[in-house]
């Protein structure tokens, strides 16, 4: 099932157009070295953003430390508000519709990473 729903979102849920996004911005911070735990991070959202049914986001116990606050303070205020209220969006145009009611759900579990990246990790 989430094989079809995948095809589905690379088709026509703009998967691939997530994925390219986030992987060019990605590429693009990790140019810098201070950027680089951005960049991973945004590669990280690439990828869930090609695939995102099967997968889960769950939180790294081994990374729950004082970084991944601060990391996730410096993201949030560059940009993660942005990016999450963007999944958001899209997420409730997608709920309009029963249909469009899956891609919603993977809106909104993009929009939950797209926020606070840092500590969490896809499985």
């Amino acid at each position: 099932m989430s094989l079809i729903g995948n095809l589905l979102w690379i088709v026509a849920g703009g998967g691939f157009f997530i994925f390219f996004a986030y992987l060019v911005g990605g590429l693009g911070l990790c140019l810098t070295i201070v950027g680089i735990p951005f960049g991973v991070q945004c590669i990280k959202l690439s990828v869930l953003g090609l695939t995102p049914f099967g997968a889960k986001v769950v939180a790294k116990s081994s990374a729950s430390g004082l970084v991944a606050v601060v990391m996730n303070i410096v993201w949030i205020l560059t940009g993660g508000i942005t990016l999450a209220l963007i999944h958001i969006i899209f997420g409730l145009l997608c709920a309009l519709t029963i249909v469009g009611l899956p891609f919603a759900r993977q809106h909104i579990k993009l929009a939950s990473l797209s926020l606070t990246p840092f500590g969490k990790a896809v499985v």
